[in-house]
């Protein structure tokens, strides 16, 4: 059988690098913002003047991301600023995702500087998956004028953390075989999956390194952390990932909700509250259809523009409300870095028109249940309106839904 072969590539400070790029080819721009203290900066009237992105020179001047332009400006007085420009942020992300798609047609936009590429099969005879991934690379520098760092391994997850080792312009491997030596001696924290709160519960618990959570007792981990999530961080933390590589195609066959936030949310209850309403609006449409769905994806946005994605594969499909919105909820605890968040949205996939599944009498009882619930509140929306009514109690912030 032969052995995957996954690569996740990411481009390096791409906002910056996209600005700068564009201004070196179309405005004629005579200074490269990548090599002079600049930062991307937030629109002053809305998103009070916040830093995205900044460059290596002005990182070294103590300017860091999320800190306001006011505070930037402060330790650079003749500091460049240019505005996010997203219709340019996503011309070149396409841009980048086309020299890719050259090596392989199978590929997931993880986000809009991010791509894994399953490469099974697709090396060229004769050469070596590092040496394609250099050619890959220095092909990206040389036709688009940015850099990237690309990861290689046999699974997504250590492919996504290669390529965050040594940066920019690098290509490193990280092997089940290299796991002891380059991924185990990393802060706890910088495992995929472990966001702030699970980080802080393992640092109380001793657990400094990623080795040190590998070697943890899986049973005390899941008494503490909880029995999907901990199982999941200990699997990661030993190299563990079957998670197929996803075209981008098959994830838009479902239904979604999404919706930018008129204020960021920095706290789980919040966005509790907002999950829960999109999750009524998808489950709702589902119902409608009369289909189900067996997988959950959740995504957010944080102030920063990064963008995170979890999905999880349902054992049984499903239409009710409730069963997504717990699985929602823990995809967007996995997500959650602890930086406020400007959009947050849902979607099943998977879709299909029965319910396969052997269930226990009290399966059936609660599922029962939970669809006379849901078949009540869809009666009452269609006949007075979507606010009619809403589960416990849900105060939507207003935002513009997409």
């Amino acid at each position: 059988m032969t052995e995957r072969v996954i690569f996740h590539i990411d481009v390096n400070s791409a906002f910056l690098s996209w600005e700068a790029v564009y201004g070196m080819k179309e405005r004629g721009d005579i200074v490269d913002l990548r090599e002079a203290p600049s930062i991307i900066g937030g629109d002053e009237a809305t998103r009070h003047g916040i830093v995205l992105a900044a460059s290596m020179p002005a990182k070294r001047l103590g300017i860091r991301t999320a800190e306001t332009i006011r505070e930037a400006l402060v330790k650079c007085p003749n500091l460049i600023i240019k505005p996010p420009m997203r219709p340019l942020y996503e011309k070149y992300s396409k841009a980048f995702v086309k020299e890719a798609l050259e090596y392989s047609n199978v590929y997931e936009q993880f986000s809009i500087d991010e791509i894994f590429l399953d490469m099974t099969g697709k090396i060229e005879l004769g050469k070596t998956p590092v040496e394609t991934a250099y050619k890959l690379k220095d092909q990206i520098q040389n036709k688009l004028g940015f850099t990237v760092n690309i990861g290689i391994s046999s699974n997504k997850l250590l492919a996504k953390m290669a390529s965050d080792f040594e940066k920019p312009n690098r290509v490193h491997t990280l092997f089940l075989d290299e796991i002891r030596e380059k991924m185990w001696p990393l802060k706890v924290g910088d495992l995929f999956s472990v966001g702030k709160s699970t980080g802080k519960k393992l640092e109380v618990l001793g657990i400094h390194t990623i080795g040190d959570l590998a070697q943890m007792d899986l049973k005390l981990l899941q008494s503490h952390i909880g029995k999907k999530h901990g199982r999941r961080i200990h699997q990661f933390a030993n190299g563990i990932d079957d998670s197929k590589v996803e075209s981008r195609g098959d994830i838009n066959k479902g239904y979604g909700h999404s919706i930018t936030l008129s204020r960021d949310i920095s706290n789980e209850n919040e966005a509790g509250v907002v999950l829960l309403s999109l999750v009524e609006k998808v489950a709702a449409r589902l119902r409608r259809d009369q289909v189900k769905g067996d997988c959950v994806v959740v995504e957010l946005r944080d102030k920063d523009f990064h963008r995170y994605t979890h999905q999880r594969k349902l054992d049984v499909p499903t239409d009710i409300t409730d069963e997504i919105m717990k699985t929602a909820r823990e995809l967007f605890l996995e997500c959650y870095k602890g930086t406020p968040v400007r959009l947050l949205g849902v979607r099943v996939t998977g879709i299909s028109k029965e319910e396969y599944s052997q269930m226990g009498l009290f399966d059936n009882e609660k599922k029962e249940k939970l669809r006379k619930l849901d078949a009540s509140l869809d009666r009452i929306r269609q006949r007075y309106g979507n606010d009619s009514i809403q589960r416990g109690s849900i105060f939507l912030q207003s935002g513009k839904e997409e």
